[in-house]
């Protein structure tokens, strides 16, 4: 992948949302266990990857230019996601609740990118709305994407870090 793939940082995220899709359908269709073991890794690895680049580089872009609630939500969503990806990939196909895991992991997230595509008021349409560059956000994106995929190839990543569930407030 490289930096002119996608238009800006939206177009980017918007097609790792399409790749995670698919791949949840072809878990869906997948029976035999080794092929939903790798099609759940492979799931697990993109989410992974696809949640460091927000919360590293885009989100932090868009704090204090867009609601509040709405950012705030996006990582209350991913750390919840972050909980089923390591519960996932620290199990296999023939564990108990395996499959209801990534079905619902499935659904978290179609409701996560439901959020950030909705047209009118979702968060990538209220980030449009800013000045922020969302060329520069999508070379810084894809550069830290590349390195990421690249680490989870050799020495693979470390399990999903929650940055909100089991906080203690300030």
């Amino acid at each position: 992948m490289t930096k002119t793939d996608f238009t800006d940082a939206i177009a980017l995220l918007k097609a790792d949302h399409r790749k995670v899709e698919s791949l949840f359908e072809a878990f869906e269709a997948a029976t035999a266990s080794s092929k939903k073991k790798s099609i759940a890794h492979e799931i697990c690895v993109e989410l992974k990857v696809h949640t460091l680049i927000e919360e590293e580089i885009f989100y932090p872009a868009f704090r204090g230019k867009i609601e509040d609630d709405t950012l705030d939500e996006a990582y209350v969503e991913h750390d919840g996601a972050k909980l089923l990806i390591n519960d996932i990939e620290a199990s296999d196909p023939s564990a108990d609740f395996y499959d209801a895991k990534v079905t619902v992991l499935s659904e978290e997230i179609k409701h996560h990118v439901h959020e950030e595509e909705m047209p009118s008021d979702g968060m990538f349409a209220q980030c449009r709305k800013t000045d922020v560059d969302l060329v520069a956000l999508r070379d810084a994106m894809a550069e830290r994407k590349a390195e990421l995929m690249t680490q989870a190839k050799g020495a693979g990543l470390a399990p999903a870090e929650p940055v909100t569930l089991g906080r203690v407030p300030a």
